[in-house]
């Protein structure tokens, strides 16, 4: 296993070697101008994240990409799904370097620094600044579905099944915390397990590997080690959260004993930096409208009934309100705020999308419960926001508290603070679908929305200034985020079908795929 990792140096040496000085890199812009000197990441994870990039995009430019596996994990590019994607991929790389694996982040390199709480963390582990030593999706030298058919296979982190752009690739292995789709029966390992954070099952992988290796363990920098634990804190609420599991505490103990962070409280850590990472990723206010839009953004295609096409269905989650955000457009209008819209998701080849949105509103007396029955049923089955820290009250009645801040009582003024939500979908008929069939799609998905028994949502009161295919509803169950709406929203979709008396209009329709 030694004589492994030192090979595996070697090459990541030989590729990383550049004139520039000693921990500082001088990037060009398109026009040739130099950026600002950016500071090159220090310890041993940054250095193998940098030298695995360069060996990778070497290979592949050079046409040799058919030994790597690629680790990958939603196109929101959260914590979790980061840290998930390029620990594993350093994990297997270790075990076997004779099949080189690397991370990948499905998010475009000028949208890594839409989550602050991201940044914070690859600064805390000492990697590059400018994220250079991360590999994203537009990085790549081809296309994702060309490499897809050329590589060795890839790793499914915080996914349940590959975007279409994947869909040609070897699922090798697939490690979840989300509902099971069936997806890639044969992978292997195959984890699915409901835990706060998925960083929890790649962890406890990677552990029970280690610890196994006949040759002896690798060396696992610490760095990684805290990126992992980090993950795991800002998911579970430092470990307090509802959502968090006995198998969450117990790897990120064992995670823990190996960091540097050991001869600190575990507990007190971890809350310590849930709250440091929670503070920082409400630090929005610089973003614009379409920064917004798609800092916390997943879509996909989704499969409708036989003779109609298939739809691309997107998701962003944003923690403002609809006023809120139009406060921030340029002309500070309703129209204004759709148009950023249109002219993201027209970029992206989106047929329908949706926009959740999240914020507290004061309210008389105290906030509701979620005691009722089958709003708790529907939460459990579709899953607790992971980056989500409730607020709730027990069904005891004891008084209110936010989970994850266990150890403060609520003030007076939060407990008179309800989570109001509001969803805003949008129909647009330019890429797969025709206008008929964009009205009639967005005529059943308002149905679904409107009668839904869990949501019970009304619609905006300010709805007639909407446009066409454009409607908003305010509703206040708390658990009532992506994991809630989104099977809402596609089983409306698997079941559409156009109206008898509605002419299909697809002569001279051209659709296609993104």
């Amino acid at each position: 296993m030694l004589i492994s990792s030192v090979w595996l140096l070697f090459i990541c040496f030989v590729t990383a070697v550049s004139a520039a000085p000693p921990h500082q890199l001088t990037f060009a812009s398109d026009d040739g101008a130099p950026h600002p000197t950016l500071e090159r990441g220090v310890g041993h994870f940054s250095e193998w994240s940098a030298c695995v990039k360069e060996w990778f995009l070497s290979d592949v430019k050079a046409g040799r990409a058919s030994n790597w596996t690629i680790v990958l994990g939603n196109e929101a590019g959260d914590l979790d799904s980061l840290a998930a994607a390029f620990s594993y991929a350093y994990h297997v790389g270790h075990v076997n370097p004779s099949r080189p694996t690397i991370g990948l982040l499905q998010t475009p390199f000028d949208a890594l620094d839409l989550r602050p709480e991201n940044q914070l963390t690859l600064n805390n582990i000492k990697m590059t600044t400018g994220h250079q030593d991360l590999l994203t999706i537009d990085e790549l030298p081809i296309p994702a579905e060309e490499l897809a058919s050329q590589v060795r296979g890839i790793v499914l982190v915080d996914h349940p099944l590959p975007l279409p752009a994947w869909e040609g690739a070897t699922v090798l292995s697939l490690f979840d915390h989300h509902a099971d789709r069936g997806s890639s029966p044969d992978a292997h390992p195959r984890v699915f397990e409901r835990v706060a954070s998925c960083s929890t099952l790649v962890g406890r992988q990677m552990l029970d590997e280690l610890e196994a290796l006949p040759a002896g363990e690798y060396h696992v920098p610490h760095e990684l080690l805290e990126l992992l634990l980090s993950a795991i804190a800002i998911d579970s609420g430092g470990l307090q959260s509802r959502i968090t599991t006995p198998t969450d505490h117990f790897v990120a103990s064992r995670l823990y004993k190996r960091s540097n962070w050991s001869n600190e409280s575990f507990y007190d850590k971890m809350l310590e930096v849930a709250k440091t990472l929670k503070a920082a990723k409400k630090d929005l206010d610089h973003l614009s409208v379409r920064d917004l839009l798609r800092r916390d953004w997943k879509g996909g295609i989704v499969q409708t009934r036989k003779g109609l096409p298939d739809v691309h269905l997107g998701f962003a989650s944003i923690p403002y309100s609809l006023s809120r955000l139009i406060q921030i457009t340029p002309e500070q209008s309703v129209s204004d705020f759709f148009a950023i819209e249109r002219n993201w998701t027209s970029e992206i080849e989106a047929d329908i999308t949706l926009a959740l949105l999240g914020y507290k509103v004061k309210v008389e007396g105290e906030p509701p419960t979620l005691n009722d029955s089958e709003t708790r049923k529907s939460a459990d089955q579709n899953y607790l926001e992971e980056n989500e820290l409730m607020m709730y009250e027990q069904e005891s009645g004891e008084q209110s508290r936010v989970v994850g801040d266990h150890d403060m009582e609520a003030s007076e003024e939060m407990r008179r603070k309800v989570k109001e939500r509001q969803i805003v979908l949008v129909v647009r008929a330019d890429h797969r679908i025709s206008e008929a069939e964009a009205d009639s799609l967005f005529k059943h998905v308002s149905r679904a929305l409107d009668e839904s028994e869990i949501l019970l949502a009304k619609r905006w009161e300010h709805s007639k200034q909407l446009g066409h295919r454009q409607m908003v509803w305010t509703h206040r169950v708390a658990t009532g985020g992506r994991k809630l709406v989104r099977p809402i929203v596609e089983s409306a979709l698997t079941t559409w079908q156009l109206e008898k008396d509605m002419p299909s209009q697809r002569q001279g329709h051209q659709s296609h795929m993104p």
